[in-house]
């Protein structure tokens, strides 16, 4: 099984900025407890993070080409504007898990509205950075049982 994760923009500079709403962890943290909770439950898992839109929709639409058989994204700002990630999303027709480390609910009107969410098969928010875990292991179980 291979899942890919996406990551959005502003989540390179992850443990230098807003602790207090992102925590400490660094992105090459995150990315180095995917990979060993994904070797746990036999998931290959591969990382990819960038703060440009077209980069984002480039690699979504090569997922399928690429084999994988899920989507974990943390769009980021993009969860807010991006028309363009949700088409990108909603066309390669893979299973796809929304996953913010703040609460976006609880946060600034604007960042309240998803424009990812209602495609998703899965939506993790405000558990930190456990958050990705999370979500991993429910792809894990909800590729077994399909």
């Amino acid at each position: 099984m291979k899942v890919l994760v996406i990551q959005g923009p502003n989540l390179n500079l992850l443990g230098e900025r807003e602790e207090e709403l992102y925590g400490g962890a660094t992105l090459e943290e995150i990315n180095f407890e995917l990979e060993e909770v994904g070797k746990q439950l036999g998931v290959e898992v591969f990382s990819f993070q960038s703060n440009h839109e077209g980069e984002i929709v480039d690699v979504i639409q090569g997922a399928p080409v690429e084999e994988y058989e899920a989507i974990i994204i943390n769009p980021a700002a993009y969860t807010h504007t991006s028309v363009a990630i949700r088409d990108a999303l909603l066309a390669v027709r893979l299973p796809y898990y929304e996953v913010h480390i703040s609460n976006i609910f609880a946060r600034e009107e604007f960042r309240q509205r998803s424009l990812i969410s209602d495609g998703a098969s899965g939506i993790v928010t405000g558990f930190g950075t456990v958050g990705y875990t999370l979500a991993l292991q429910g792809v894990s179980r909800h590729l077994d049982i399909q």
